[in-house]
């Protein structure tokens, strides 16, 4: 029997309690109209699936925010088999809304060729980063003092966009676990580093987050990011802000800050200082597969075409992670606590999760014209609302296309050169990279850093319970945005 907060739940109410959303949302669903709730042929934007098909993308969010809450233990050991299940599902779904005559691969085949294009460059980077930032050990005596707790997430939201937020996360978050390990309150330090390591700071650079990197695959330039540096540095500033005094009152109330100093401790050294140099080569890679053009794209079966530099792109991040395995000590992994169970725990949710997603994202590609978005607010939080709980890389670049329509824009380069496009295209680039922080699936490493968190011993929010954090403490911040800066 599960004890909630003290109060015994029988297993069948635990069940019962996670399968009521998807039962509601599924009755709301069915008191649409007709003309939602069929598929159909949406013109020169293509199949448009029944709204009905989202249901399992809905259903593996429930089961990620729900399970954990209350079947910890079921989860902890059926995880996959629950994705592989939603997964699944919506292909099972996606075949029955076909409409007659209309075959799998003409309605859904190009989406799935795009889809698991990006799934697999997107497992690949983040394995290559949590791997390769897994061979470097911080050593040394480091109190998990406010100013230390502050310095260090502002040390990372400084290298989340020159190392991406994945492996600043992944360099960052075993130090910062360390110098708390004998707090009482820990949690609020992993949720910070989420908010600003993970997600806010990887704002300056296409290297930083997946959806700038699009955007500068599409043809904008590499150093335009740049704009976005008064956004950056004042959300930086107000969460970290926040952070100090919130760990500050923390810290007191342990009353830490009473306790006589100690001896001093091992001074700080960096051990398999190599993964530097490995880490720059995947970042090399990455800019390389944006900047060069090596052959002719490869056709796959008419449903797309692999590119080449991309495919070197990934292979080379492989054969990166490879080496460090290879060169780096046993002694230095030991250290870290390193295993593959964060790692294998995106892979498997996110595997899901990018393909349930499919028929939500075809519906926002083909009917996002309609949501009526014509000022840079509106585009700042309807990309990063959905961005929050949909994949922020290509809702970010489902909103670009439809904020070209809109302003007549053929290129994306465009959108650089207008003044007024140009507001636009910074509400889309900042919804998109700071509203990654509002959920534990809005952006990979902030899952990645709640599984190492949760296998050094700390107990981390539910799914709900971080959106409720992340609505307190994040959503003034980025209403003041959209008040100053659009």
């Amino acid at each position: 029997m599960k004890k909630i907060h003290g109060i015994n739940i029988p297993p069948a109410l635990t069940f019962f309690l996670a399968a009521l959303p998807v039962a509601v949302m599924t009755v709301l669903l069915a008191a649409w109209p007709e003309t939602v709730w069929a598929a159909g042929d949406s013109g020169e934007g293509g199949f448009l699936p029944p709204i009905w098909t989202v249901l399992p993308f809905l259903g593996i969010l429930l089961s990620i925010a729900l399970f954990p809450l209350f079947a910890n233990h079921f989860w902890e050991h059926h995880y996959p088999k629950i994705s592989i299940f939603w997964l699944v599902l919506a292909v099972i779904l996606m075949v029955v809304s076909l409409p007659s005559g209309t075959t799998f691969t003409a309605a859904f085949g190009t989406k799935f060729f795009s889809t698991a294009e990006e799934y697999v460059a997107f497992i690949i980077l983040l394995g290559s980063l949590f791997v390769i930032s897994g061979g470097i050990f911080i050593a040394g005596d480091i109190k998990g003092t406010p100013i230390v707790n502050s310095t260090i997430i502002l040390i990372g939201s400084l290298l989340a966009s020159l190392i991406g937020t994945t492996g600043a996360a992944m360099l960052l978050i075993r130090p910062i676990l360390r110098a708390n390990a004998k707090r009482e309150y820990q949690s609020h330090v992993v949720l910070f580093f989420i908010f600003l390591v993970c997600n806010i700071g990887g704002s300056l650079t296409p290297i930083g987050d997946p959806p700038l990197f699009l955007g500068f695959l599409q043809g904008i330039p590499f150093e335009w990011t740049l704009a976005l540096t008064p956004h950056w540095a004042f959300s930086v500033v107000s969460v970290l802000v926040i952070f100090f005094a919130f760990d500050t009152f923390l810290y007191r109330r342990e009353g830490l800050h009473k306790a006589p100093p100690g001896p001093k401790g091992e001074p700080v050294r960096i051990h398999g200082k190599i993964n530097f140099l490995l880490l720059l080569g995947v970042v090399g890679l990455v800019i390389m597969s944006g900047v060069v053009h090596i052959g002719e794209p490869i056709p796959f079966f008419g449903l797309g075409v692999f590119h080449i530099p991309a495919l070197l792109r990934d292979g080379g991040q492989v054969v990166l992670a490879g080496i460090s395995l290879l060169i780096t000590t046993k002694y230095i992994r030991e250290s870290n606590n390193f295993n593959f169970g964060p790692i294998k725990e995106v892979a498997y949710l996110f595997f899901g999760i990018f393909t349930a997603m499919i028929p939500a994202l075809m519906l926002l590609n083909i009917r996002g014209s309609e949501l009526g978005l014509d000022s840079p607010a509106g585009y700042f939080w309807a990309t990063g609302i959905l961005s929050a709980f949909l994949d922020n890389a290509p809702t970010y670049l489902t909103f670009l296309e439809t904020a070209k329509g809109s302003l007549g824009i053929e290129t994306a380069l465009g959108m650089t050169t207008d003044p007024a496009a140009e507001k636009i295209l910074i509400g889309i680039s900042v919804g998109a990279v700071f509203m990654g922080a509002m959920t534990y699936i809005g952006n990979g490493p902030n899952f990645m850093v709640k599984a190492i968190a949760e296998g050094s011993g700390i107990r981390m929010p539910s799914f709900f319970g971080y959106l409720v954090y992340s609505v307190i403490i994040l959503l003034p911040v980025f209403l003041l945005v959209s008040l100053i800066f659009f």
